[in-house]
């Protein structure tokens, strides 16, 4: 399983021994909370299966979604590094299957495979120029390009088409676009009136034409 994450996807027979001896693996159900936002905790977290939501929210329930997270991908490693409070919480979308590694045994495996430690800096660095363009959407796009950004990054060629194959509520899109439920669903309603988008009989959005560069 191991091998199937990118950030361990080099190493030897011996190393993902190492690793995996030391590693719990857990399952969590749908709308599990791994990491919240302002704790202490120390482990780093590999995703087998399942989608997490990495967000932040305030005390009137106001919810930013920064990232969506699949297989292969992990979280959790400024902590291992710092020591620090965590910066955002961690949710599951769907059942998840987890790889969960201590503080402790990662860095002993740090200190052992210098690779490692540039593949971790190398993802910080991506990590760090996606969050950079997620600021400059939202400091100069309006509503609509927000919007329309989100759906093309999502969206997947299927023949002449694009589809959203993942269940994408009017609130979830609001909530990575940071704005209201009801500006979203106006936007979306013009779309669709204007023949670039239609939902399928799987509830899924079709991108059927380019989408407008404004609005």
């Amino acid at each position: 399983m191991l091998k199937n994450i990118p950030l361990f996807a080099d190493l030897d027979d011996a190393e993902l021994e190492f690793l995996s001896t030391r590693a719990v693996t857990r399952n969590f159900p749908r709308n599990s909370i791994f990491i919240t936002e302002g704790d202490y905790s120390d482990s780093l977290y590999c995703i087998l299966s399942g989608r997490v939501k990495v967000y932040l929210n305030d005390d009137e329930g106001k919810e930013v979604i920064l990232n969506v997270q699949g297989p292969g991908e992990y979280f959790g490693e400024l902590a291992l590094l710092d020591s620090g409070p965590r910066s955002a919480s961690v949710m599951a979308l769907e059942k998840c299957r987890l790889m969960v590694i201590s503080k402790v045994d990662f860095e002993e495996f740090l200190d052992k495979h210098a690779a490692a430690q540039k593949k971790i800096m190398l993802g910080m660095v991506k990590r760090l120029r996606a969050l950079t363009e997620n600021v400059r959407t939202l400091a100069l796009l309006d509503v609509y390009g927000r919007v329309a950004r989100v759906l093309l990054q999502l969206a997947r060629p299927v023949g002449d088409v694009l589809v959203i194959r993942e269940e994408l509520r009017q609130q979830d899109i609001a909530n990575r676009v940071g704005s209201s439920r009801e500006m979203v669903s106006r936007v979306m309603k013009d779309l669709r009136e204007g023949g670039y988008i239609e939902i399928d009989a799987n509830r899924r959005i079709v991108i059927k034409e380019k989408l407008p560069a404004g609005w």
